[in-house]
């Protein structure tokens, strides 16, 4: 579940006229504060930042899903449903997925490796 705060402020970015994905970003932060708090772990900063537009997707951020061939088919159905879907998660669901994600890394959102992810990612972008 998001923090008040971070849905208040993606909805007063959506009411100033910013994008979607600029809305979604707080979420993004959020899920990184998480991390580094050691409230739970992530395997790559990919990981950290889809659980953050998951949430942004489920707290009504209209975000279109990724493009077809950009992602996985998993990545494209599920948030195609996470941005229908308006029912919460199963608690035995819940409970597992943060049991699992208590045993990530918590290093894999330090400067460094975000850092490392948008030089990585800009490179991608270039070449296309």
């Amino acid at each position: 579940m998001p923090e008040r705060t971070t849905v208040e402020k993606a909805r007063a970015d959506l009411r100033a006229g910013k994008s979607p994905a600029t809305a979604a970003g707080e979420f993004v932060h959020e899920e990184i504060e998480h991390v580094r708090e050691g409230k739970h772990g992530a395997r790559s900063p990919e990981q950290a930042i889809a659980i953050g537009l998951s949430k942004a997707r489920r707290a009504g951020i209209p975000l279109k899903p990724p493009k077809k061939g950009r992602a996985k088919k998993s990545t494209h159905r599920s948030a195609r449903t996470a941005s229908r879907k308006r029912s919460t998660t199963s608690r035995k669901r819940s409970a597992a997925s943060r049991r699992r994600l208590k045993r990530e890394p918590k290093s894999t959102v330090s400067k460094s490796a975000l850092s490392r992810h948008a030089k990585r990612v800009a490179r991608r972008r270039k070449k296309s």
